[in-house]
């Protein structure tokens, strides 16, 4: 049996337990920027206690005002879609945390270096990929407005991460996303079994506390709808008439 670190009432790997200590607590040094973010994205080394890491540092301060989020909690967001991630058991978005850095208040992501020898445009397509999927009800969970083709992180082990959660968690209906090829499909078990993992700690109010420090009462109400409703109705859900299906640009 692997040993685990508790923090709260989510059961959190050792191994991740130390990655997420070492991005609260290490000294971040920036290395660089990725020119092609929208909104500030800087590249660092992180050290502590004698370990080293890379990582994204996205600090408030750069973001870029949006006419359907409010300024200044996209980092939050990226927080709320790892807590979402992690308690559903799917793994999806690396460790992130919020923490102070060298431009103020932000938000601090382990970097993931990619599977060179995967193809994104032919992953995004595939409809027998078990973790991809999962990334799909995973987008449908958290609103997310932006799952482009570049937001996929396959890695060498096969496994799948996702990035770039900073504009989810909306009231409204604003599902983009590039994985449409289950839609009116009916969700694996697996996912239903991980959407009443969402539900039960939803109810216990220990994940709706954390989301609340990331989000608006109303944002966490409606994820929880959300949550219900794929388990009411266990499809993969349609495109909205009303908002643009798929994010541009795809990639």
């Amino acid at each position: 049996m692997t040993d685990r670190a508790t923090a709260g009432d989510m059961d959190i790997p050792d191994g991740e337990r130390a990655a997420l200590e070492l991005l609260e607590r290490g000294a971040l040094e920036v290395e660089g920027r990725l020119i092609d973010a929208s909104n500030a994205t800087l590249y660092c080394t992180i050290k502590g206690g004698g370990a080293e890491a890379k990582c994204v540092y996205k600090p408030v301060a750069g973001e870029r005002p949006l006419w359907d989020f409010p300024s200044g909690t996209l980092a939050g967001r990226e927080v709320a879609a790892y807590l979402v991630s992690q308690a559903a058991g799917w793994n999806i978005v690396p460790p992130t945390v919020m923490r102070d850095g060298p431009f103020g208040p932000g938000m601090c992501q382990l970097w993931i270096d990619l599977d060179p020898g995967i193809d994104l445009v032919a992953l995004s397509r595939r409809s027998d990929h078990a973790g991809l999927r999962e990334m799909a009800v995973f987008d449908a969970v958290v609103n997310n407005a932006d799952r482009k083709i570049g937001h996929l992180l396959p890695v060498p082990d096969g496994h799948l991460y996702g990035c770039d959660h900073g504009v989810c968690f909306a009231e409204d209906y604003k599902l983009r996303t590039v994985l449409w090829q289950w839609r009116g499909k009916t969700l694996p078990r697996r996912c239903v079994e991980a959407l009443r993992c969402l539900a039960d700690d939803l109810a216990a109010g220990w994940l709706a506390a954390e989301l609340d420090k990331h989000l608006t009462r109303g944002e966490v109400n409606a994820t929880r709808g959300r949550v219900e409703k794929l388990l009411r109705h266990p499809v993969h859900p349609y495109p909205s008439e009303d908002w643009p299906a798929i994010p541009w640009p795809p990639v």
